[in-house]
């Protein structure tokens, strides 16, 4: 959906943010970040909902009431049953009430049909929703219903307690999980400091999860964590620098791949202590950007666009490590590349696949028998049909493809044979008269072509994917319709979704992926 940005310092138009599914803002304190997603809510009537761990889990102070929200919903719950009516006076407790009204009504509208003998499935609520995925966050802690009340218990001890004994952390997660459930269809649900009470080493999956929750709606981070910040897979950043209180407009620059990282941006980088992994591509459109930090979590992934940016930053960065300390990586795509060339950038911390480029990787064995698992298909049938009709396509593109690495290999060879000193233009003349014989294309190409047989001859599925460089393979090899999934979007989204959601088979394809890179 499209999102309305506040006003921008010396821009008349109204700024419009396209195909917005998360978008973060950051910037230091002081430079108005609050008041501009503040605006961001007063641009999006009837469709703004916000959470705020800090303030849900405190007495509320604030008078006013913003339309849709869970203050609102509780009070219209209040006044439609005053023999019902609750004195809950946090947000969270709020919500609570909410939850277990719904359920109470849901369960004696379920009562009612069975009295009618009309056959209905048990209904599953919103309370329902929110103690399954708790409890995977917190799998030593139990959700209990006794009495119109949630008791909770763990096993380090049979007691049952009220919500009141919760940490912070555990009453943020109920919250979050719970009340984005409520948000109004399409909406945009602002998540003020998302890193609230929640630790490190679940935050990522724990939002992840959230937003497949409401994949409707766009969610907009109010973070100081820039770590967080890199974590979104769809994300657009979006940088306030400063805001003038009398024009009532914003210094501030959505972040694309192709921005230059100013000194600020990358002294806030430095700050997450994390390694950092360069990568191909941006972080809106390509796949890379969006696999890579599902797959690397202990890095901070940077997409730079072209393979030679990758390659220059992660020299640059690694220059400059007796100032920042930390390990800098790269990775770019095979392509055609020969083994040494593939050696010489391992050695300088530039990672390579062992596939040809990044779309290959989903189709990985190991990739694809994952997601059959996962949608309750045969793994071993799935991937035999994929791997015949990837050996079909290589088969009949065999001498194309056999060209081009031939055409890669002589533009290498051309330009490392020129790159020495000629005393005179005849000398230079004579060198490039001897060049075809030196090279040599046919003997490549013929040499390649009996290697390419020889692929298709035994099977070798994991050469056909090192060398077969082809961007319609991923839709025309048919994963997506064997998975019962629309087209190579669809299937994307799965490899995506069951990496966010830590499903069993989440672990089965970072494994798969790491191995394609020797690690």
């Amino acid at each position: 959906m499209e999102l309305l940005l506040p006003k921008k310092t010396g821009c008349a138009e109204q700024v419009v943010l396209g195909d917005a599914r998360q978008v973060t803002v950051i910037g230091a304190n002081g430079s108005g970040k609050t008041r501009f997603c503040n605006q961001i809510m007063a641009l999006c009537p009837g469709k703004a909902f916000r959470l705020c761990a800090m303030r849900a889990l405190f007495p509320e102070t604030r008078t006013e009431v913003m339309p849709g929200s869970i203050a609102d919903i509780f009070n219209r719950i209040n006044d439609a049953n005053p023999m019902l009516k609750s004195m809950a006076n946090t947000e969270f407790d709020k919500l609570v009430h909410i939850m277990l009204t719904e359920e109470f009504y849901d369960l004696m509208r379920y009562k009612t049909h069975l009295l009618l003998n009309e056959e209905q499935p048990v209904p599953k609520t919103k309370l329902d929703v929110t103690v399954k995925m708790w409890q995977e966050v917190f799998p030593k802690n139990k959700v209990l219903r006794e009495n119109g009340k949630l008791v909770f218990s763990n096993d380090a001890s049979p007691d049952r307690y009220s919500s009141l004994r919760l940490s912070d952390g555990e009453k943020a997660v109920l919250y979050y999980i719970g009340a984005v459930q409520y948000a109004m269809p399409g909406a945009v649900i602002l998540v003020d400091d998302p890193e609230s009470f929640i630790h490190s080493s679940i935050m990522t999956t724990l939002w992840n999860v959230i937003e497949e929750i409401r994949p409707d709606c766009t969610f907009v981070y109010n973070t100081h964590n820039l770590e967080f910040a890199s974590s979104r897979i769809d994300n657009r950043c979006i940088w306030v620098k400063s805001f003038d209180p009398a024009a009532q407009e914003w210094d501030y620059e959505v972040m694309t791949s192709s921005s230059h990282l100013s000194e600020g941006i990358y002294l806030d980088i430095l700050g997450s202590r994390k390694p950092v992994l360069f990568i191909e591509g941006d972080d809106t459109h390509s796949i890379d950007g969006k696999l890579y930090p599902l797959i690397f979590r202990e890095y901070t992934v940077k997409p730079l666009g072209s393979c030679n940016k990758v390659i220059e930053c992660v020299r640059t960065f690694n220059d400059l490590q007796s100032f920042h300390h930390l390990n800098s990586w790269g990775i770019v795509d095979r392509d055609r590349r020969s083994e040494k060339e593939v050696e010489y950038l391992r050695a300088k911390k530039i990672l390579v696949p062992d596939v040809a480029e990044v779309e290959n990787i989903l189709l990985l064995e190991g990739v694809i028998k994952a997601v059959a698992r996962h949608r309750k298909k045969n793994p071993d049938e799935v991937f035999a049909r994929v791997k015949r009709a990837v050996m079909r396509l290589f088969e009949a593109q065999l001498r194309q493809q056999a060209l081009q690495h031939v055409r890669h290999r002589v533009k290498r060879d051309v330009e490392m044979r020129i790159d020495k000193r000629f005393t005179n233009i005849s000398a230079l003349e004579e060198h490039m008269v001897d060049l075809v014989k030196e090279i040599d294309p046919r003997a490549s190409y013929e040499a390649l072509c009996r290697q390419f047989h020889g692929f298709i001859k035994s099977g070798d599925y994991a050469q056909v994917l090192r060398v077969f460089n082809q961007k319609n393979m991923l839709p025309d090899c048919g994963v997506a319709a064997l998975l019962g999934l629309a087209d190579k979007k669809a299937y994307i989204h799965a490899v995506l979704s069951i990496l966010k959601s830590g499903a069993p088979e989440a672990e089965s394809i970072r494994s798969a992926i790491k191995a394609c890179f020797n690690l």
